[in-house]
């Protein structure tokens, strides 16, 4: 386990807040937070809203700007910002300002504070699956300020009750089991087959004059129907 990760998974035991929980916090804009970054993982609506704002297509954002791999634990096709430079800074990060500020990434806009979903540990439960956050030391910027979770969500536009994140993880979820499961019954040049239109489904199948979520919703529906196939057919 990396550093990185060491942080994260000790957050999430030790410095969960719920949603009226304070935090002392204040960005000073010194771009700290945005050097020495491997791991600023974008999702579809951040490639969507940050597409937008440079007024560029998501082939032309990604190309210019992205790394696509396959998570090496998760399996799941991932894309994030490719770090710039011996200091690996965020390509977006311009005059040690963010570039694309109102169409930042969530995970940098909600910076330091993280989510994860917690699904029932029971998979038949009817229990929905719940947001928890926890509080990352930053190391940098001051403690000028105070606020709540709420009030620094709200600050940015991200819901807490946050429908695209929930789906986004459920989605995940389904795929990398099924995806697992293609493994075993797929070669290695098979599975190059499925990564590419699995990727493009994903991450490039959005109108960006359209609504976002509704077409998320479509392409996760194609993906995971289009990998049961796949399993139907080879498992016969």
């Amino acid at each position: 386990m990396d550093t990185r990760m060491e942080e994260i998974v000790n957050a999430i035991e030790h410095n969960k807040l719920t949603a009226d929980d304070s935090f002392r916090f204040h960005c000073t804009q010194c771009g700290k937070c945005c050097i020495n970054r491997e791991d600023i993982l974008l999702t579809p609506l951040d490639l969507f809203r940050i597409a937008n704002e440079l007024k560029l297509s998501l082939k032309e954002f990604i190309d210019q700007y992205c790394e696509l791999y396959i998570g090496s634990d998760s399996h799941f096709p991932i894309i994030r910002l490719k770090p710039s430079g011996s200091i690996k800074r965020c390509p977006l990060l311009k005059n040690h300002r963010c570039s694309v500020h109102k169409a930042k990434p969530a995970m940098c806009a909600i910076f330091p504070i993280g989510r994860v979903i917690a699904f029932p540990e029971d998979e038949t439960s009817s229990e929905a699956p719940v947001i928890e956050y926890f509080y990352m030391n930053p190391g940098c910027g001051d403690n000028t300020k105070t606020q709540t979770v709420c009030e620094w969500f709200d600050s940015f536009g991200i819901p807490l009750d946050d429908n695209f994140f929930i789906e986004l993880a459920t989605f995940q979820m389904n795929f990398i089991a099924l995806i697992r499961n293609a493994e075993r019954f797929l070669d290695e040049t098979a599975m190059r087959q499925v990564w590419s239109p699995v990727f493009g489904i994903l991450y490039l199948c959005y109108d960006l004059e359209k609504e976002f979520l509704p077409q998320f919703r479509e392409n996760a529906k194609n993906l995971l129907y289009g990998l049961q196939m796949i399993l139907s057919h080879n498992t016969k």
